[in-house]
């Protein structure tokens, strides 16, 4: 039985009493007797589910702060992951811009140098072709001469030829 029913019982028992003059009551001392020891047996219990609520109190509380730490634990892992992978992130974006402005430079000095290379090319071809075509030029005349020389020419014609043919040999370098 509730210790609070054993309570409200004891006090309905002395509100019945028999009233005595200056305000004294009559009661039987096996009722109160009978009160108190409803009232120890029911304090143990009372007790003891007070030390059962205060225990699960306890561990609810433990439990509680248990799952705080986890979390808060876990939100500062989930937080560094977080921060690393942003770390990550930003270096490797700096590491492909800098590997990208490298290849760049690269790239460009590779073109000058084959540009530079293509132009000594194109100057010695120029070179070789201009001294070939020279002497191309220089063939054709001898031999037109030749065959001008073989041909009877008329007689002004032939002092023309003959100090043209002078001068063209003279120019062939051998």
């Amino acid at each position: 039985m509730s210790i609070y029913r054993v309570i409200d019982k004891l006090e309905a028992y002395v509100k019945e009493g028999v009233w005595l003059p200056f305000s004294y009551r009559v009661l039987s001392e096996e009722r109160l007797v009978e009160f108190i020891e409803k009232m120890r047996a029911s304090l143990p219990e009372e007790v003891e589910r007070a030390r059962q609520i205060a225990k699960e109190k306890d561990r609810v509380l433990r439990e509680a702060q248990e799952r705080a730490q986890s979390i808060v634990a876990e939100a500062a892992n989930e937080h560094e992951s977080l921060v690393d992978t942003s770390v990550i992130v930003k270096q490797a974006r700096t590491t492909a811009e800098i590997i990208l402005r490298e290849a760049e430079e690269k790239a460009a000095k590779i073109r000058e140098g084959a540009d530079a290379y293509a132009a000594q090319v194109l100057s010695d071809l120029h070179a070789r072709l201009s001294t070939a075509l020279g002497s191309v030029e220089k063939g054709q005349a001898a031999l037109n001469a030749e065959r001008k020389r073989q041909a009877p020419p008329a007689p002004a014609e032939k002092a023309r030829s003959v100090a043209e043919d002078t001068a063209k040999l003279e120019s062939i370098e051998v």
